[in-house]
């Protein structure tokens, strides 16, 4: 059997493997066909006339405009109970002295002082928790992919419709400073931009005090319509520290007196919004579905009253995608095509003076144009690709019939409105929230063509004859060193365990503008078990070779014929061990095919059972923080395993050849 057969065999068995998991992956994970679909105020999102108060008003889009200008603090990793205050505690058990409450004292001082002013909500993010998809999110109002986690390294461009796009489309001046990750989902997009290095998780200040120096200044110049900030400080003291150090307490405070200070500069028309965009574990990392790592923390203000009434005892809960329409309309623009969020229906109710009737109309007609919006979403989408549930999708748009039906019922009988408006309200919000529901459903929907495929390969006949063969429990012995050596090593399969810190080794200072280089270091870490034993697999062949050799050893002195086996040493024979390759090199060509098919064939049986664990649990709470993790590592750690038993392989082929050319150079010699 030639060399290149055998590399070439395992290789297409290799790819067969892949097809199925490139398969599985679009079928199970979070996948959606991206749409480049973008709103304009020219399209209205749906029939009917728009919202009263927009027709006639300079710069009106679908709704006028409330406030002309933005500002938004996003703190990366301001987990929600960082903006609590310090003697926040649980009924009936004692008030706990934590090190990170209390430090954003000017948001409770401000909802004491000002309460129609501010509110304070409970962001509840989407996974996976890493910035870039976060981000995504923060701008799209979509749901990003679970697989797109691995893509936190080197962020690309966002191609669908979103909030930056639409504020540039509209000439509004958009200046951004802090994290870099910004630079490449939107490149060209700002009209003055301060982007700073934000993989080195080990500096907490040069980012941050990057910001402040330009912060003020900026915010000073008048020169900008939305001014965002994105600080890194909080989200590296926890990746570097953890929540529960003094550091932590250290970085709070100064994001309070940054809060603070923009406080002190806003003007009437300017909204401020700080925000997290996701939260940590309790030792400092993110990127699961935990209750610390989806909690982030929403803090809105603004000089004029934005709230009818007071805020209540306990934050709401909101959708983190509910600030992209909401913002939308907040500053007269269209909401992005691809938004399933729903608009924060309170922030249009007027202020603390404004009368009920006028304020439930307002909030309805915000809702509607955000209904009308997510349903011309829902069919193009559902028109473009199969993904979405039909008849999921056909109640949904019976619903939305009628709440849309009701609405403008509403809009021409005023008489009985003050009885329906409620109604309407429920049945807009309850459309909102019954897409968002479905698309996170479809978007998760398992596909067979997976397991038709290892089932394929797992039909590939794994048994050749030969004197060179290494038996089952060898193999799966290797294979489960392989995984007791992950875990042992202290890694788990979801991805807060990820040793971030490895990224850093040789590199104390850094990486500067390199994203590669500290993924392939990250990736060298956790997956270095797979590669090891995966490169010393052909290994094994060796093993009976060495068993030989000390069997031979120990029967050539058995027990009380010690005195006979030293009379006639010239009838030993000294074991062949590894030479007896030589015999029948064929033959070993043959084991090694064999070999890397029986430890490709474990390795698919470990994936496959991860496939079907995660897609027959795939309606499990914890199918996002254990099961689809769990499938990831253990797809990237079979590819790596694959590649690494091709140059194992051709490792030992290559020495094997070396060896061959020897013994035909011996053999010519003793001829001579």
């Amino acid at each position: 059997m030639q060399k290149a057969s055998v590399l070439l065999f395992l290789a297409w068995v290799c790819f067969v493997f892949y097809a199925g998991i490139a398969l599985f992956t679009s079928g199970f994970l979070l996948t959606r066909l991206e749409l480049t679909n973008y709103s304009s105020c020219q399209e209205p999102p749906g029939p009917g006339s728009l919202p009263w108060g927009s027709q006639g008003k300079p710069g009106a889009c679908w709704m006028a405009s409330r406030f002309s200008r933005v500002v938004l603090v996003l703190v990366d990793a301001l987990r929600f109970d960082f903006a609590q205050p310090q003697h926040s505690h649980v009924p009936g058990e004692p008030p706990v002295s934590l090190p990170f409450l209390g430090k954003l004292s000017s948001l409770q001082r401000i909802l004491e002082i000002q309460p129609h002013h501010a509110r304070l909500y409970r962001s509840q993010v989407d996974p996976p928790t890493t910035t870039m998809q976060r981000l995504k999110a923060l701008t799209t109002g979509s749901l990003p992919t679970f697989i797109d986690a691995g893509s936190n390294f080197a962020s690309h461009a966002i191609v669908e419709d979103n909030l930056i796009k639409q504020l540039t489309s509209a000439g509004r001046r958009v200046v951004f400073m802090g994290d870099d990750t910004w630079k490449d989902l939107f490149p060209g997009a700002f009209s003055k931009a301060f982007f700073f290095p934000s993989f080195n998780v080990r500096d907490l200040d040069t980012v941050d005090n990057g910001i402040l120096e330009q912060l003020y200044p900026t915010m000073d110049s008048g020169e900008w319509d939305v001014l965002i900030a994105h600080f890194l400080g909080v989200d590296h003291c926890g990746h570097k520290h953890g929540p529960h150090h003094p550091e932590m307490a250290k970085k709070l405070s100064q994001m309070d007196q940054v809060i603070q200070g923009l406080v002190e500069r806003l003007e009437n028309d300017t909204l401020l919004v700080v925000a997290g965009d996701h939260g940590m574990t309790t030792n400092g990392d993110h990127g699961g579905d935990s209750e610390l790592e989806v909690s982030a923390a929403l803090f809105l203000y603004s000089p004029t009253a934005l709230f009818p009434s007071t805020p209540p005892e306990e934050p709401e809960v909101i959708p983190q995608v509910s600030l992209v329409p909401t913002l939308a309309l907040l500053l007269g623009l269209p909401i992005p095509f691809g938004n399933i969020g729903e608009v924060m229906a309170e922030l249009f109710s007027g202020g603390e003076d404004s009368q009920p009737h006028s304020s439930a109309l307002a909030q309805a007609s915000a809702l509607h144009l955000n209904a009308q919006q997510v349903s011309r979403f829902l069919r193009t989408y559902s028109a473009a690709t199969q993904d979405l549930q039909a008849k999921e999708l056909h109640q949904l748009q019976n619903l939305f019939s009628k709440a849309s039906a009701d609405y403008q019922w509403l809009l021409q009988s005023p008489n009985g409105a003050e009885a329906t408006l409620p109604t309407v309200i429920a049945e807009l919000q309850q459309f909102l929230r019954g897409a968002r529901a479905m698309c996170i459903e479809s978007w998760a929907r398992f596909s067979l063509s997976f397991l038709l495929l290892h089932l394929l390969a797992a039909g590939i006949p794994i048994t050749t004859p030969g004197p060179f063969t290494v038996p089952w429990r060898a193999v799966s012995a290797w294979t489960l060193m392989a995984t007791q050596t992950f875990y042992s090593t202290g890694h788990q399969p979801v991805f807060p365990a990820i040793h971030w810190h490895a990224a850093f080794v040789g590199f104390p200072e850094g990486h500067g503008s390199c994203t590669w280089l500290p993924a392939l270091l990250v990736g060298a870490n956790t997956f270095a078990s797979h590669l090891l034993f995966a490169v010393g697999c052909p290994l094994l062949l060796l093993w009976p070779f060495l068993c030989e050799s000390q069997g031979l050893r120990k029967r050539q002195q058995p027990p009380g014929n010690e005195a006979e086996a030293r009379v006639r040493p010239e009838e030993e024979e000294e074991p062949l061990m590894e030479m007896r390759l030589r015999d029948a090199p064929h033959h070993f060509y043959a084991a090694l095919l064999q070999l890397g098919l029986k430890y490709l064939f474990i390795l698919g049986v470990q994936i496959l059972a991860c496939a079907l664990a995660a897609s027959i649990l795939r309606r499990h709470l914890m199918v996002w923080k254990v099961f689809a993790p769990k499938f990831i590592f253990e797809a990237v750690g079979f590819i790596v395993s694959s590649v690494g038993l091709l140059l194992g392989i051709a490792l030992v082929m290559r020495v094997d050849g070396a060896v061959s050319s020897w013994f035909r150079q011996l053999f010519l010699a003793q001829q001579r």
